[in-house]
């Protein structure tokens, strides 16, 4: 087996939810005991930071990471999902996982991993926590792959835990109002292990307080604070309330590690060079400008239109891709009118097919045509378009992938 191979026996052979969506989805964590067991408890050797959120989990682990880097200690940070390479999900210092380490572990454990039906996403899991602890990281941030409590990284004793925001998304599993979904998250929340709350709502507060206070948790709600507005290099506007999140992150690990506040201005400045994190609000060209970002549901999407209206440009093109699962009619309002339209369908089984999204779409009056895959929608909206125009490239991870 070769780590091709590999690769292609953990998506092919059991559930993915990147790929299904539903029928991935566990709701126990028995298998990822079990798997963490047979591996004896590689997670118990190294030191953990848990982030959990409905959106800027991926930004604020990365952040974090680039700051603990910065002060030079040697950081893992599990991700997900990937946008072009699986080994993205893994990495230490910002360098993947090496290709042979992956294809040994498989090799050596798919007995196990066929005996017990473990998902793509606990073995996945159980490969991190394994090379972390073989390579004897300091620190690892690990973000939740969705909720928390059931989440297959809920096993980790963390220093701390975060929790950056909370919006509908993933309703079918999480709960379909932000009191039921915040208790998901604030599952991550562990006996006396404070927790750092990135923004609350009223609705949102009292859940957390009160699995707090269950856990003997110290909360720290970083909204509340006036931290500096550091200079980021993850340019979206939403960056400024991670960029709070992650300064009080570390005003809570004072007596753990040594973390100057130079290190911290450098660590998020330096985030994207450090740790390669893309798809945030990317501009991948000039004249015309050519714009991509990963927000998928409606709380991130929000602020995504909000900072495209911003922009100054002649005309707006938008090529609009979205899986089967979102709630169009709850995205599909934010979006502007006055922008031409390339509808498309992702490469993935759970994208949503381009003539049903134009369709829908027409009922919120955003027009224009479907092509037959987001490489040809972002070719004729580049055809189209002018020095002065923009370009606008999301609606779903996989779209962005497919262009950057």
């Amino acid at each position: 087996m070769t780590y091709k191979e590999s690769i292609n026996w953990l998506f092919n052979q059991l559930p993915v939810f990147q790929n299904i969506g539903a029928a991935a989805y566990k709701e126990d964590l028995t298998n990822t005991l079990l798997l963490t067991k047979h591996l004896n408890h590689p997670e118990r050797n190294f030191k953990t930071i848990h982030v959990a959120g409905t959106n800027g989990k991926g930004s604020t682990s990365s952040m974090i990471a680039s700051v603990f880097m910065e002060a030079g200690y040697k950081v893992g940070l599990y991700t997900s999902p990937h946008l072009k390479d699986f080994r993205e999900r893994i990495t230490i210092n910002g360098k993947k996982i090496s290709k042979n380490y992956v294809h040994q572990f498989v090799l050596e454990h798919k007995p196990f991993f066929e005996k017990t039906e473990l998902s793509f996403f606990e073995m996945t899991v159980g490969l991190a926590f394994q090379y972390f602890s073989d390579k004897k990281v300091d620190i690892a941030i690990i973000e939740v792959g969705m909720g928390g409590r059931l989440d297959a990284t809920n096993i980790i004793s963390p220093l701390l835990s975060v929790i950056t925001n909370i919006g509908k998304d993933h309703t079918a599993f999480l709960g379909d109002t932000l009191e039921k979904i915040a208790f998901e998250k604030a599952g991550i929340i562990k006996q006396n292990v404070p927790v750092v709350i990135g923004e609350y709502t009223i609705q949102t507060k009292p859940i957390f307080l009160e699995v707090a206070s269950k856990n003997n948790s110290e909360v720290n709600f970083a909204q509340n604070l006036n931290h500096p507005d550091y200079p980021c290099g993850l340019l979206g506007d939403y960056q400024i309330k991670n960029k709070k999140t992650v300064i009080e992150v570390f005003r809570n690990l004072k007596s753990n590690f040594n973390i100057s506040e130079e290190n911290i201005k450098n660590g998020i400045a330096n985030v994207v060079l450090n740790t390669h994190l893309q798809g945030r609000w990317q501009i991948l060209q000039e004249n015309p400008k050519v714009i991509c970002d990963t927000a998928h549901n409606a709380h991130g999407l929000e602020m995504v239109m909000q900072q495209l209206k911003k922009e100054t440009y002649n005309q707006l093109y938008i090529v609009l891709g979205v899986v089967n699962d979102k709630d169009l009619d709850a995205i599909l309002p934010l979006f502007p009118k006055n922008a031409n339209y390339y509808f498309c369908k992702p490469k993935n089984e759970r994208g949503l097919n381009a003539k049903t999204l134009q369709d829908k779409a027409k009922s919120f009056q955003l027009f224009g045509n479907t092509y037959t895959s987001v490489s040809k929608a972002y070719k004729s909206a580049l055809e189209k378009s002018s020095d002065k125009d923009l370009i606008f490239i999301g609606g779903s991870n996989f779209v962005v992938s497919e262009i950057i």
